[in-house]
C-alpha cells in the first residue's frame, strides 16, 4: 500500500498559500505550490476543511460536506487540485467531520423548525434536567457545558465543542447512510483518503449517564478535564461506525481512512479493529506531548510498538494544527534531532506544513486571536493560531504568502526561515527534511523496515532498522553535551549516511560514534 511506505504531509488551506489577494490561503493556493511539494518528496497530501461554513470553527463547522466554500474556490478548483497532485505523482487526503455538523446546515435547521421534524433524530436533542438545566453534566471540549438550549422547544442540543457545531446522532441509520454518501462522494471524484476528525467522539452513551470526575484533575488544566469522558467519547458503539466507514472505502481501490482519537496505547490500538477492519491508521499522537529525554521517548516507542495488533502499521506525528509545533516545544536545535526521530522511526509519518523549513509557534498579539478556543478558555494556552500561521515562502512582503495582511501573523524570523532561503543552504533545515525523505525513499529499512532499540543512556537514543539484509543505525542526541556510541560487539562500524547537520555524509565509524550536541546521525552498519 502507498500509504506503509510514504510521508503524509498535512496542509492547514487558511495558511498555504493565497491566490486572490484576500489574506487566506486557497485551493488554487494549494494547486501552485504543488512542484515543491513532489519535489521535497512526500507522497501524499491531506487538506484540513475548505467545506462551505460559517467559519465559528474555521471550517471544522461544515455547512456543506460535498462542496468548496466560496473562500477556498469552487469544485472545478478542487478537481484541478487533485489532476494535478495526481499527475505529479501525489496522493490526496481530505478531512472528513462526521462527528457534527455546522448549526447553519439544512439539516440541523430543519431539525430546529419543529421537534417532529424528521431531522430532529439526526442530532441530540434532550430534554431538560427537572431543574430545567442541561439533561446531565456533559462537557465541551472548548468550554462550558456540551448542551445548548433551543428556547423554541425548551429542549437542549448537545455538542462536544461549540454551540455552532451540534453533534449528529449516528444510532440513526439514516445519518450514517447521508455520512456514508458523502464519502462515496469524494472518493468517487479520485480522492485517496480520509482523516476523519474527532473519530472517538461519534458515538455518546445511550443512557446519557453523567461523566464521573477525574481524579488527575488540576486547576490551570482545559476545564473539560474535570470529567473523565467515560459516556461522551471513545464508547464501545464507536467500532461499528468505524466498521461501516471501513467497508464504504474498501469498495474503492486502495482508499486510506486515518482516525483521529486522542487516545492512550491500549485504547487506541482498537481502532485497527478486529483482523483488520478499523482505520488503517488510527493517528498517534503521543510524540506531542511526550518528555523530550532519550529515555521517554525509547519506552514510549516500546510501548506503542507493544501495543499494535497483528499486522497493524504504525504511525507518528509531531505537530498537527491542533497542538503547538515541534520547534516551540524542543527548540530550534532539537527540531533537527526531532525531524530525524520522526522520518526513521518504523511506520508511517505525518509531517505538518511548515515544518520541515523549521517555522516556529508564533505568539499571538491579544488583539489577533482567531481561535475560538482561546476565546472560550483564555489563559491557559490552549490557543491554537500560534501553530496556524502563514506558510513562509521567502523574505519579501507577506513571506510570499500573499499580497495583502495575512489573516493570522507572520513568525518574526521570516526572513530568514523560508524555503527560499534554505533551498539555497546546504545545512539548511530544508536541506536535512528533503535528505531524509530521500533516504526514506532509497532505503528499504527506512520504509518498510524492523525496528531494534539499542537502548537509551543520559541523552542519548539509538535504535536499529533493518529490512533485506540493510541494517541502518540511528543515534540521536537529545542534549547539549557531545555524546560518544560504543556498543557491546566493538561497534558501531559503518558509514555515515546523513548528519541533522548536513556535513558527515561519507565519514567512517570504526567502533565509536561521536555526536556532536544536539545532533542525529544515521549510520549504514557493516
Amino acid at each position: 500500500m502507498w500509504w506503509r511506505d510514504g510521508v503524509i504531509y498535512q496542509i492547514y488551506p487558511r495558511s498555504f498559500q493565497d491566490t486572490d489577494g484576500d489574506g487566506v490561503g486557497d485551493l488554487s493556493g494549494i494547486a501552485r505550490r504543488l512542484p515543491y511539494l513532489a519535489e521535497l518528496g512526500v507522497a501524499a497530501i491531506w487538506i484540513s476543511p475548505f467545506y462551505p461554513s460559517p467559519m465559528a470553527d474555521f471550517g471544522y463547522d461544515v455547512a456543506d460536506h460535498t462542496d468548496v466554500d466560496p473562500l477556498f474556490g469552487t469544485l472545478a478548483d478542487f478537481d484541478a487540485l487533485a489532476a494535478a497532485a495526481h499527475s505529479l505523482g501525489l496522493k490526496v487526503i481530505l478531512d472528513f467531520v462526521p462527528n457534527h455538523t455546522s448549526d447553519r446546515h439544512p439539516w440541523f435547521r430543519e431539525a430546529l423548525g419543529s421537534p417532529t421534524s424528521a431531522r430532529r433524530d439526526w442530532y441530540i436533542f434532550r430534554d431538560p434536567a427537572p431543574d430545567g438545566g442541561p439533561p446531565n453534566n456533559w462537557l465541551s471540549e472548548f468550554g462550558g457545558s456540551a448542551w445548548t438550549r433551543d428556547a423554541a422547544s425548551g429542549q437542549y442540543y448537545y455538542h462536544a465543542f461549540l454551540p455552532e457545531q451540534p453533534d449528529l446522532n449516528w444510532r440513526n441509520p439514516a445519518v450514517a447512510a447521508a455520512m456514508h454518501e458523502v464519502m462515496r462522494f469524494w472518493f468517487a471524484r479520485g480522492v485517496d483518503g480520509l482523516r476523519i476528525d474527532a473519530l472517538w467522539h461519534v458515538m455518546k452513551d445511550e443512557g446519557f449517564r453523567d461523566n464521573p470526575p477525574d481524579p488527575d484533575f488540576r486547576e490551570g488544566m482545559n476545564p473539560y478535564r474535570r470529567l473523565r469522558a467515560l459516556h461522551t467519547a471513545d464508547t464501545p458503539e464507536v467500532h461499528s461506525v468505524i466498521a461501516g466507514m471501513r467497508e464504504v472505502a474498501d469498495a474503492f481501490p486502495e482508499r486510506l481512512l486515518i482516525g483521529e482519537a486522542y487516545l492512550p496505547f491500549d485504547r487506541l490500538a482498537a481502532y485497527h479493529g478486529k483482523h483488520g477492519g478499523g482505520v488503517h491508521l488510527p493517528f498517534n499522537f503521543a510524540l506531542i506531548e511526550a518528555p523530550w529525554t532519550a529515555r521517554a521517548l525509547d519506552d514510549l516507542i516500546a510501548r506503542y510498538e507493544a501495543s499494535l495488533p497483528e499486522g497493524a502499521w504504525p504511525n507518528w506525528v509531531l505537530s498537527n494544527h491542533d497542538r503547538p509545533r515541534v520547534a516551540g516545544r524542543v527548540g530550534p536545535n532539537q527540531a533537527r534531532v526531532a525531524a530525524m526521530l520522526l522520518l526513521t522511526l518504523r511506520g508511517t509519518p505525518t509531517l505538518y506544513y511548515g515544518d520541515e523549513i523549521g517555522m516556529a509557534q508564533v505568539e499571538i498579539p491579544p488583539g489577533r486571536v482567531m481561535d475560538p478556543w482561546e476565546k472560550r478558555v483564555p489563559g491557559l494556552g490552549l490557543g491554537r493560531d500560534g501553530a496556524r500561521t502563514p506558510m513562509q515562502w521567502d523574505g519579501g512582503p507577506f513571506a510570499g504568502f500573499s499580497t495583502v495582511e495575512p489573516w493570522l501573523p507572520l513568525a518574526a524570523d521570516f526572513t530568514e526561515v523560508n524555503v527560499q532561503v534554505e533551498k539555497a543552504s546546504p545545512f539548511s533545515m530544508l536541506t536535512l527534511t528533503r535528505a531524509l525523505l530521500a533516504l526514506r525513499r532509497s532505503r528499504p529499512a527506512l520504509a518498510r523496515g524492523s525496528y531494534r532499540s539499542l537502548g537509551a543512556e543520559g541523552d542519548l537514543l539509538a535504535y536499529v532498522r533493518e529490512a533485506e539484509g540493510e541494517h541502518l543505525l540511528v543515534a540521536l542526541n537529545l542534549g547539549g553535551d557531545q555524546l560518544l556510541l560504543a556498543l557491546p560487539d566493538g561497534g558501531p562500524k559503518g558509514e555515515v549516511l546523513l548528519s541533522t547537520f548536513c556535513d558527515r555524509e561519507g565519514e567512517r565509524a570504526d567502533g565509536a560514534l561521536a555526536l556532536r550536541p544536539n545532533e542525529g546521525v544515521i549510520l549504514a552498519l557493516e
